[in-house]
């Protein structure tokens, strides 16, 4: 075989298998180094060319080195890449090829090849922190979530603001069409600002059946739509009265009823959880200006339902207004007969007996027990629909007696005023002359009347329907002196103030914690009775509240005894509770005493 063909199949140069960097160095060794220095390094371990040449690739493995150095850093085969006139040239010279070859197999010159664990390690570092970075991100997604889920349900959107948590519908319901319209802070709430992750889907917020077992389950009212005046800490009532003019007082007490009522229950831990509330509105006993207050109670106030309003005029106004909108309309202070339709609308619910119901005790009472015909009757009355409906209750009670209604005299004066000369003098020339009063006004007029036609008609006696306000009269006629004050009558709707009744009881107790100072009243009585009948309707209705729902419950209440010694009913085809009519009488000192009217 001939030289340059030995010279092929012989193995390939070492260093053509060594890395870059070592063939570099050695190299650069070769060019630096003097070449008397390279017999001493390589004498103990070659003998010629051809031993180094047949040793070398069987002792120097860099299988590893390759593997960790794929690709650019392996070294091209020298037989297979390179021209067979470049491998001639470096046989040309065998000293400088053992002295290179020497040079770059010295373990001081080729040195430790790099490592290639440092490389993993910096990538495996690289990899954990990103995973740990995501699984960070997860959880922070995950709390911030819980975090805004028992905000929302702790109320946590602050004083006098709706959580929108009863807005929202489950994750498997579709949203219902007409609930209202989410604002800026409730779509915040239903998606609170926090980590996401990159490229997922939407987050959907989880049913109530998903979420962990520590997760207090939301309230079924959370689930409704919305419902207006409700929240989840609140339920908001309106209240449209007169709260000056003549008959602020009126107004006043029925609110401080109420209230006291309210705020009793709020400190007993609310109804299911809500605190109630109530919005006043002036009327000023004038119908014009109850259409504006109820509008602001329903559009600004955004009120759930109304409790305790005061009037009859008002309420021919009011009335027609609830009932288009379908707001609750209870417990107003009035007994007239336009609340009390047969059948009965379905939003106006009363507590109290009726007007006709007052003046046919009083008739009854002025015929059976105090033996006066029928014609020896008059009627006070104020020329409106209050008036009417009372004049109408007396009509009524002397027709079931067996009288002629058409000879009932009526003495009328305008309301928000105490003009009664016009009825006094109607009342000096009727014949025969008249010996009772059933009054239908007033406390200012009433007590106008009496003081004008006390000394004109010493034996008359004066009769007053509950809305009078009992206490404010009193304190009318008291002015004038013990003798006018002295023998008045005034029908009642609730028990006696003054007595140990369960009710009033509770009243008078709740009327001191909440309202230090005010003294009993029949009409701040009353408003606190209807507004307990009314949260007694709103415990039983349950936390899914709805109107609805509460007129439903009511018509169920057959028998609600709270004390007053009549128990409550109502019924689909009975929207008045209470039927029962109590008779109170005036002293000299101006008390009340109760007096059996039958």
């Amino acid at each position: 075989m001939s030289a340059a063909s030995d010279r092929v199949d012989q193995p390939d140069d070492p260093t053509s298998f060594a890395p870059r960097w070592a063939r570099g160095a050695a190299q650069r060794d070769q060019q630096a180094a003097p070449l008397s220095a390279v017999p001493e390094r390589i004498a103990p371990s070659h003998e010629s060319a051809p031993v180094v040449r047949s040793a070398a690739p069987r002792s120097f493995d860099l299988s590893s080195t390759r593997g960790s150095q794929p690709g650019p850093s392996t070294s091209r085969r020298r037989g297979e890449d390179e021209p067979l006139e470049h491998a001639s040239r470096v046989e040309e010279d065998p000293a400088r090829e053992a002295r290179r070859i020497g040079r770059s197999l010295e373990p001081t010159r080729m040195g430790a090849p790099p490592s290639s664990g440092g490389t993993r390690g910096f990538l495996a570092y690289i990899g954990a922190t990103a995973i740990a970075a995501l699984v960070v991100a997860v959880v922070l997604l995950f709390i911030g979530g819980r975090v805004s889920f028992e905000w929302n349900r702790a109320g946590g959107a602050g004083s006098g603001t709706t959580s929108t948590a009863t807005n929202n519908p489950p994750a498997s319901t579709a949203p219902d069409p007409k609930a209202a319209p989410q604002g800026p802070q409730e779509a915040e709430q239903r998606n609170p600002p926090g980590p996401q992750l990159a490229n997922a889907a939407p987050e959907t917020r989880p049913a109530v059946e998903t979420l962990p077992a520590s997760t207090p389950v939301p309230r079924p009212s959370e689930a409704g739509p919305a419902v207006r005046g409700v929240s989840d800490n609140e339920v908001r009532f309106g209240i449209s009265a007169p709260f000056g003019g003549s008959a602020k007082e009126l107004g006043q007490q029925m609110k401080l009823g109420v209230e006291a009522a309210f705020k009793a229950v709020n400190d007993a831990g609310g109804v299911h959880g809500r605190q109630l509330s109530l919005i006043a509105a002036d009327d000023g006993y004038e119908p014009e200006r109850t259409a504006v207050a109820m509008k602001d109670l329903y559009d600004n106030r955004q009120v759930f339902g109304l409790v305790g309003n005061v009037g009859t005029p008002t309420a021919a106004v009011a009335v027609p207004y609830a009932l288009e909108k379908h707001m609750l309309f209870f417990g107003a202070f009035t007994g007239a007969n336009l609340l009390r339709r047969d059948p009965p609308d379905r939003y106006v619910i009363n507590y109290r007996a009726s007007y006709a119901e007052e003046t046919d005790a009083v008739v009854r009472y002025l015929v059976k027990l105090r033996h006066l015909r029928m014609d020896q009757i008059a009627v006070f009355a104020q020329q409106d629909a209050y008036g009417d409906a009372g004049f109408a209750g007396v009509t009524k009670a002397i027709r079931a007696l067996g009288g002629d209604d058409g000879a009932i005299l009526r003495l009328n004066y305008k309301r928000n005023t105490i003009d009664v000369e016009d009825a006094i003098a109607h009342l000096r020339g009727h014949k025969p002359p008249i010996k009772a009063v059933v009054m239908v006004a007033a406390y200012r007029a009433a007590a106008k009347f009496i003081e004008k036609t006390r000394d004109l008609y010493p034996g008359m006696i004066y009769t007053n329907v509950s809305f009078v306000g009992s206490t404010a009269l009193a304190n009318e006629l008291m002015l004038l002196g013990p003798r006018f004050a002295s023998g008045v009558i005034v029908t009642q709707v609730v028990p006696a103030v003054d007595g140990y009744s369960s009710v009033a009881l509770a009243y008078k107790t709740a009327l001191a914690n909440y309202a230090a100072g005010e003294a009993p009243d029949y009409v701040s009585m009353e408003g606190y009775v209807a507004a307990n009948v009314l949260i007694e309707g709103l415990k039983r209705a349950g936390p899914q509240l709805d109107t609805e729902k509460l007129v439903d419950t009511f018509e169920a209440m057959h028998n609600f005894d709270m004390g007053l010694g009549t128990p409550i009913r109502f019924g689909p085809a009975e929207h008045q509770g209470s039927h029962k009519v109590w008779g109170t009488q005036l002293d000299a000192a101006g008390h009340y005493h109760a007096i059996d009217l039958q």
